[in-house]
């Protein structure tokens, strides 16, 4: 996925975390209360933050997606994004074509036109991250000097997000 640049410095900030990261775990709640997640490969995060996702139309998780969480991680660059929001379904033939990718083929056989695909429209209005942004090395030296000094460990940047399906 490449993110359009952003026109919010915190989205741009998010933009920059999962631009190299190629799934998400998508949550939603089930009708019994229950969370439900799958990996999902998002496609494309546009300008005003949308991200976007392929979805097979029959899924019962388009029935789900007033409350939806998507968890981005890279644990080898010590990277994790939990991002909280909303999606909702288009079915644009022309947005299906445009983000249309030959990855997508085995689950939708006749391409961009197959009837039962669609797209997930996710948007955010929070975020958590925590960034590590040194070699595994330096972060497990880090686990163990703070083991051995009894102190807790201070490595990388975390934070939150709010209001990023504002403009």
């Amino acid at each position: 996925m490449k993110p359009d640049t952003q026109t919010s410095p915190d989205r741009q900030h998010i933009a920059d975390l999962i631009d190299d990261i190629s799934t998400a775990m998508l949550t939603t709640v089930e009708p019994d209360g229950s969370l439900a997640s799958r990996p999902m490969a998002p496609l494309e995060m546009d300008e005003s933050g949308a991200i976007w996702f392929y979805t097979d139309l029959r899924s019962h998780k388009v029935e789900q997606l007033q409350s939806v969480n998507l968890a981005f991680a890279d644990a080898s660059e010590g990277t994790y994004v939990s991002l909280s929001g909303r999606g909702e379904i288009v079915t644009d033939r022309a947005h299906i074509e445009r983000l249309w990718t030959a990855f997508a083929k085995p689950w939708f056989p006749e391409g961009p036109d197959s009837p039962n695909l669609g797209l997930i429209k996710f948007v955010a209005e929070a975020a958590d991250y925590w960034d590590a942004p040194d070699s595994k090395m330096v972060r497990a030296f880090g686990v163990v000097a703070s083991a051995l000094a009894g102190k807790p460990i201070a490595m990388g940047e975390s934070g939150s997000h709010s209001g990023l399906s504002r403009p």
